[in-house]
């Protein structure tokens, strides 16, 4: 017999375990040690009383993991990883679990319920479909080895380092051409600022662009410039100094709205591959 219960009681480490076991044969492999899971979880805004797990025999063999915020305006549940240990698979264990979520969502006012999946991902993307959840919008991810992004040209451009304490986040949001997703968020940066380098672009002592980067992952979760300056090689510069401050090999640039035409023609002159697609969707609760 299969139980379904919240994960207030149950421990990150065992968590950690069912969900690398789940991800094992995924899309894409995934590369996260125990302490990367946790500053995912803290970044995602994890709230176990408002996740569910799938437990035979006292082991946990399936899991939604939920994160509860504020989603433009409205009380939203994010997904934060749904899986089921392979030997569990095609028993109908997700779509139980998803039945029991949507139930304690439903019973705490929450409005809106949120994920992204990987496009080539048809069993889940049709799983998603059945439950009622509807494309919001395609979301590009893009990599490249740092070594090889062309040099910058030289403009008189000032880049300088600054604490996410000094950042006005209401000046870089009105830069944006999209809004950033769930784990690009103000909220989810916020959540874990210590990892973050940020940079600042002037010119002529006005603030024209910025970017942050992972100083561990090089994932830059958010880079923008001010319209008026754009195309004039401030974000290629910002670029070239944030990779400075990573330690990876590789930098990351996590959904891309493929509707932002500007920054995925960036992207690809500077070289980045297009290596997964993703779809954002949404469920109204």
């Amino acid at each position: 017999m299969v139980d379904f219960k919240t994960l207030e009681d149950t421990r990150t480490e065992v968590l950690h375990a069912a969900f690398i076991e789940a991800f094992s044969d995924y899309h894409v492999k995934m590369n996260l040690p125990l302490e990367k899971f946790k500053i995912m979880l803290q970044s995602r805004g994890y709230s176990p009383e408002f996740s569910i797990g799938a437990f035979k025999d006292n082991q946990l063999i399936g899991f939604i993991l939920n994160g509860i915020r504020n989603w433009k305006g409205r009380i939203t549940a994010y997904d934060c990883g749904t899986g089921v240990i392979p030997e569990y698979r095609k028993q109908g264990i997700t779509s139980k679990m998803f039945s029991e979520v949507l139930s304690l969502l439903r019973g705490n006012s929450i409005e809106h319920y949120l994920l992204e999946v990987i496009q080539s991902n048809e069993a889940a993307v049709n799983l998603y479909k059945k439950q009622g959840f509807f494309i919001t919008r395609d979301l590009l991810c893009f990599k490249i080895d740092k070594n090889l992004i062309r040099e910058a040209p030289f403009t008189p451009i000032k880049c300088h380092s600054y604490s996410i304490e000094q950042i006005d986040w209401e000046l870089f949001k009105s830069f944006w051409s999209f809004e950033p997703s769930w784990q690009n968020s103000v909220d989810s940066i916020m959540a874990v600022s210590d990892l973050f380098e940020v940079i600042i672009a002037e010119i002529d002592g006005k603030t024209v662009g910025y970017g942050i980067i992972d100083r561990a992952t090089g994932a830059i979760p958010q880079m923008a410039v001010h319209e008026d300056y754009r195309c004039k090689g401030v974000g290629h510069n910002i670029l070239k100094s944030l990779i400075q401050y990573t330690e990876a090999g590789n930098i990351s640039f996590i959904n891309v709205d493929n509707r932002c035409t500007s920054s995925v023609k960036f992207l690809e002159n500077l070289g980045f591959d297009n290596f997964v697609n993703q779809y954002e969707m949404m469920l109204n609760i």
